[in-house]
C-alpha cells in the first residue's frame, strides 16, 4: 500500500531512512532541553538520521497531583521555539484540549494526540484543522485496526497528514503489551507508522522515578521487533540523566547512549526495506 506521506515526508523523511522522534518526556529546565537537543543534533548529522524533537509542555495524565506536569502551554512553547530556532528540528508536542491546538500549531510541526484521548472528537478535529501533521497515538483500549476511526475523523476534517503511533496496549495488571500484529494492522491504513519504544516498557501503577517503573532490559528486543515489522519511525524519549528526569525516569534512554542503541536499528531497517512490500501467499 502506498503511504500517505506528502507533508510528513517533508518533515521527517518517512520512507527511507528510518526517522526518529526523540527528546525528554516533559519539558524541564532549559539546560536539560538544550543539552538533549545538542546531542540529538550531533547524532542525527552523523547517522544522517531525520529527527523530530519531542517534549511535552503539559503531561495532563499524571497519576498524582504531586507529580510534575510541565511548564504548560505558554512557557513550554517558548522553550520549544528556542530549540527549533537553534537546532532546526521540526517540533512535536502533545495537546490535551481543543483550545490548545491553534496556539500550539504556531510553533509545532506535529501535534500529538495522547493515547488516552485518541477518540476525543473535538480534540482530533481541532488538531486536524490546524493543517499540521497529526500524530495519533494508539489508545491502550483500542484494537489496532480500529485506529482508522480516529484517523477518519481527521480526514473528514480536511487533513490526511497523519502518523499513527503504537505504544503498547491493554493495561492488564499495570503492564502494557506490544503485539507485532499491531504493526501489520497499522501499516494497512496507509499512514506512516511509528513505534513508541520507551513508553511501551513503562510499568503503570509504579512512580516513574522508581527504578522498577520501567523495564529497560526489553528495549532492544521490542525495538528490533518493531523495525523488522516495517515501522517507518521509532519514538525514543531521551534525557541527559534519566534517573533525574521529572517524568518517566525509569524508561527514558540516556541521550548519550542513543547512537549505539539506534545504529543496529538502522541496519535492520535497510534489510527490512528489501522485503517490506513482498506479500505472503496463505
Amino acid at each position: 500500500m502506498t503511504k500517505k506521506t506528502v507533508q510528513v515526508r517533508d518533515i521527517a523523511g518517512v520512507t527511507d531512512p528510518l526517522f526518529l522522534i526523540s527528546g525528554p518526556c516533559v519539558i524541564e529546565d532549559e539546560s536539560v532541553m538544550m543539552r538533549t537537543a545538542e546531542k540529538l543534533k550531533e547524532v542525527g548529522e552523523r547517522l544522517q538520521l531525520p529527527i523530530i524533537f519531542k517534549s511535552s509542555f503539559q503531561k495532563d495524565n499524571r497519576s498524582s497531583l504531586q507529580y510534575y506536569i510541565g511548564p504548560r502551554l505558554e512557557e513550554g512553547l517558548k522553550i520549544l521555539q528556542k530549540i527549533k530556532s537553534t537546532f532546526g528540528f521540526p517540533i512535536l508536542s502533545d495537546i490535551h484540549y481543543p483550545d490548545q491546538a491553534a496556539p500550539a500549531a504556531e510553533v509545532l510541526d506535529v501535534l500529538q494526540i495522547p493515547a488516552y484521548l485518541c477518540m476525543q472528537t473535538d480534540l482530533l478535529v481541532a488538531a486536524a484543522k490546524t493543517g499540521k501533521v497529526v500524530n495519533i497515538k494508539h489508545g491502550q483500549f483500542l484494537a489496532p485496526e480500529n485506529m482508522m476511526k480516529p484517523a477518519q475523523k481527521c480526514i473528514d476534517s480536511g487533513n490526511d497528514q497523519l502518523i499513527l503511533t503504537e505504544r503498547g496496549y491493554t493495561f492488564g495488571y499495570n503492564d502494557l503489551i506490544v503485539d507485532p500484529r499491531s504493526f501489520y494492522h497499522l501499516n494497512q491504513t496507509g499512514f506512516p507508522v511509528v513505534f513508541d519504544i520507551t513508553h511501551s516498557i513503562r510499568k503503570y501503577g509504579i512512580p516513574s522515578a522508581d527504578p522498577n517503573g520501567g523495564a529497560r532490559e526489553f528495549l532492544p528486543t521490542i525495538a528490533r521487533a518493531g523495525v523488522a515489522a516495517g515501522v517507518d519511525g521509532v519514538f525514543i524519549e531521551t534525557h541527559p540523566e534519566p534517573s533525574k528526569a521529572l517524568c518517566d525516569a525509569a524508561s527514558q534512554l540516556c541521550v548519550y547512549d542513543l547512537e549505539a542503541f539506534i545504529q543496529p536499528l538502522l541496519e535492520l531497517h535497510e534489510v527490512t526495506l528489501k522485503y517490506k512490500n513482498q506479500s505472503v501467499q496463505v
